[in-house]
């Protein structure tokens, strides 16, 4: 009798102290699952907000492209009117006064004998000198933005893993304690065997997925 009981006691020792190592453990991933997963929240956030900001950029550039252009192609038009009333003190008077890109690519069309030339572009803004830089950087902070909410959906799919994960771990918690109120030996192995096949599965995920500090 005394040898079943030493024998029953020492299982029982076995399986509290495998349940108070597996609680322990546990409880700590537990806490830095929780971590990361609002670290990644944080990280989410601030690249919703960058994206955001890179929209709001490419908004305001493009609105000055718009208004550029806009200027330009009217003083254009008043060259063209100019032209074709034979007022070339007019035409000196503006051609002299185009802004930049206008300037440089209407040089360059002139270059080309547009009177001529079937062959030349119908008007300088089709000329590969006319470059709107509001336009390249309107089209730069887009890409920006799409980068950024990318990169934002990324994060929130980090975060979501890490409160999956966190899910689990509370799971372990619930089986490993569980298995200290049962009466049975073998339901007590059985829900503590249980916890640790999710502590394994969720441990595996942990070591790869990306992490924060």
């Amino acid at each position: 009798m005394d040898e079943d009981t030493q024998t029953t006691s020492s299982r029982h020792d076995w399986r509290e102290l495998v349940a108070v190592v597996l609680l322990s453990i546990t409880t700590i991933l537990t806490a830095w699952s929780g971590f990361q997963a609002s670290k990644w929240g944080g990280a989410m956030s601030i690249s919703f907000s960058q994206a955001s900001s890179a929209r709001i950029e490419a908004s305001r550039d493009d609105g000055d492209a718009n208004r550029r252009q806009t200027i330009q192609v009217a003083l254009y038009t008043q060259w063209l009117e100019a032209t074709a009333t034979n007022n070339t003190r007019l035409q000196s008077y503006l051609s002299a006064r185009f802004p930049e890109p206008l300037k440089t690519a209407f040089t360059a069309w002139i270059a080309t004998n547009p009177k001529t030339n079937p062959q030349a572009p119908a008007s300088p803004f089709s000329m590969p000198e006319y470059k709107v830089p509001e336009l390249a950087a309107a089209s730069a902070a887009d890409a920006r933005a799409d980068a950024k909410f990318a990169e934002a959906l990324d994060y929130n799919q980090r975060g979501d893993n890490y409160t999956l994960l966190t899910v689990a771990f509370a799971s372990v918690l619930f089986f490993a304690a569980m298995s200290g109120r049962m009466q049975g030996r073998r339901a007590q192995w059985f829900l503590l065997g249980v916890g640790l096949v999710m502590f394994l599965g969720a441990v595996s995920l942990l070591l790869v997925y990306p992490k924060l500090v």
